[in-house]
This record gives structure tokens, sequence and C-alpha cells, in this order.
């Protein structure tokens, strides 16, 4: 079950595995996208259909149709990598459970977008988690994690690629224990500074100039390529940023205060510094490093 293609490499290596058939794949129904409009199937119905395997997109997972129809294909296990919340009727239906890749270390950082908040907060490492399905999201007991190290030069999408090959391997690996009997179940402990990784709301890419700017570097970080964090420029014009670093020297005006040479920076006054601007985009336009960016906009402060 899943449905970006964060989950496609763990289809893929799953077909591998000689302790492991897979009988069906379950998605999210075709969506409109583009310009057009025109209805698009899912990253991992594409891998499914190009392997032969049944597809099965429900558009209500508590649809009695649905259920009975996932019921034929007696799965010993079901293996979920980035879809929806299930009901208990469907992830307790195999008589081995339903295992969860989840692309943080947990109990931290549970939510939907894990690998965003581990760079928003500027964690150095986050990992991979295979756990069991329970009522609460994300809360199942453990069975495996692999540690991912964070490079000072990763954003979200590199982030992104490195996750979806560790939670592969992991989902192959906790595939094989299950198989042979040999998985731990371990449950989780809670603690008082977990870290909750909510779903991305289109004001959380806002750029808070009273933030000190190596949050906000983070912020950019962990928001880059999309959604892409943001800023409203003393025009009202919105302009999205991709790569940004905080400048050692301390802001010398208020908080929210753009400044440019009009060729070479852009920067924003934060809590304690500059926040110098690398590559940007203007609403409308095409993203570009900031000095192209200078090139065709004149008096961009004021």
């Amino acid at each position: 079950m899943g449905t970006p293609d964060f989950a496609v490499p763990a289809l893929e290596v799953l077909l591998t595995l000689p302790e492991a058939q897979v009988v069906a794949v379950v998605t999210a129904p075709d969506r409109p996208a583009g310009r057009g409009r025109q209805l698009q199937a899912s990253a991992v119905k594409l891998a499914a259909l190009a392997h032969g395997l049944p597809v099965l997109q429900p558009t209500n997972l508590k649809d009695p149709g649905f259920q009975a129809e996932l019921k034929t294909y007696a799965a010993d296990l079901q293996v979920v990598v980035a879809f929806r919340m299930l009901p208990e009727t469907v992830w307790n239906m195999p008589p081995l459970g339903s295992l969860n890749i989840h692309g943080s270390l947990l109990p931290q950082y549970r939510g939907a977008a894990p690998i965003n908040w581990a760079l928003m907060h500027g964690e150095t490492e986050t990992g991979v988690t295979s756990f069991f399905l329970r009522h609460e999201i994300d809360t199942g007991d453990l069975i495996f994690q692999d540690v991912v190290a964070i490079a000072p030069e990763d954003d979200f999408g590199s982030l992104y690629d490195k996750m979806k090959v560790a939670g592969a391997a992991l989902a192959a690996r906790t595939v094989a224990a299950i198989a042979a009997g040999t998985a731990p179940s371990t449950p989780q402990i809670n603690a008082p500074d977990l870290r909750p990784a909510p779903k991305l709301q289109k004001e959380t890419g806002r750029l808070n100039p009273a933030r000190p700017a190596a949050e906000l570097g983070q912020w950019v970080r962990g928001l880059s390529p999309a959604p892409a964090a943001f800023a409203a420029l003393p025009d009202g014009r919105i302009i999205k940023v991709f790569r940004a670093q905080p400048l050692a020297f301390e802001a010398a005006t208020a908080p929210g205060t753009w400044a440019t040479d009009g060729k070479t920076y852009l920067r924003l006054a934060a809590a304690d510094a500059w926040l110098d601007l690398l590559d940007v985009q203007l609403e409308g336009k095409k993203r570009m490093r900031v000095d192209e960016f200078l090139r065709g906009v004149k008096n961009i402060v004021g």
C-alpha cells in the first residue's frame, strides 16, 4: 500500500524477495494534474502496472466492497509506505498484521511530514523505522530502525531521495524477518521532548524574520524544492526561497528589513543576522539564482 514515488523503491525491492510474493497493490485513485487537469496515475500504480500486478484504488478504505475485494487476495502481511491512515478492519486483516515504513526515528517526528520537520529543526541525523500498525498514528510496536545522516547541504529534495532508498532496504529486511519469525516487536516509549511532524500547511512556509537567521535557513532547507519557503517583498509580491544562508555578521537594522545592491545580493534581516537569499522565484516567474533575478527586476526593496 502506497502512493508517491517515495514508496516505489520499496515495491521494487519486495518483488525481488524470495521470502515473499506481492499479490496486489493498493494506491490512491487517479487525480487531475497539470495545466490540462488530466487524470494522472500515482507513481506506485505505474510501477505496479509495469509488473503486471493487480491494482486497487479505493476512494473510501471503509467501503465494504473494497474490503471484501482486499480479503480475496488472502495476504499474510500488508506493507504500508506513504499511504493513508488505515481503519482497523484493514490493518488487522492479515494474520501477520500490517507494517509501516516511516521516515523518522520513531517516536520522534510522528506525523505526515517527518523529513521536512527534521530539517526545519536542524537535525543532523534522522532515519527510517518499521513498525506494526495500531490505532493511534505512528505509535505501533517498533521492528527495526536505520539511521540516515543529514549532510549540511541536504534539503528536503536530497534527503527525500536518501530516505526512500533507506526505506526500501528496511522494508525488505523487515519482511524477511517477519517471514522467518525473527522480527522483534518493541513498544514505543514516549518522552516529554518528542517533536511532532504534522502535515504542512501553506502558512508553514512563511519566513518569520523575528526568528534567528540560522533557523530561517533550516526552514528554507526543510521546504526546498517543494512546497518552498516564502516571504513578502516590500511591494507585497511573494518570493519563494529555495536556498539561503545566514551571514556571520549581525543585522544592522530591524527584523523584516530587506537589503540589496541591485546586482549580486538580496537579504532579509532576521532577529540576529542577515539571511542571504541565493535561489529564488518571484510569483509567475521561474526559479533562478539571485543575481539573475536581480537583473530582471528594479527597485525590489523600494
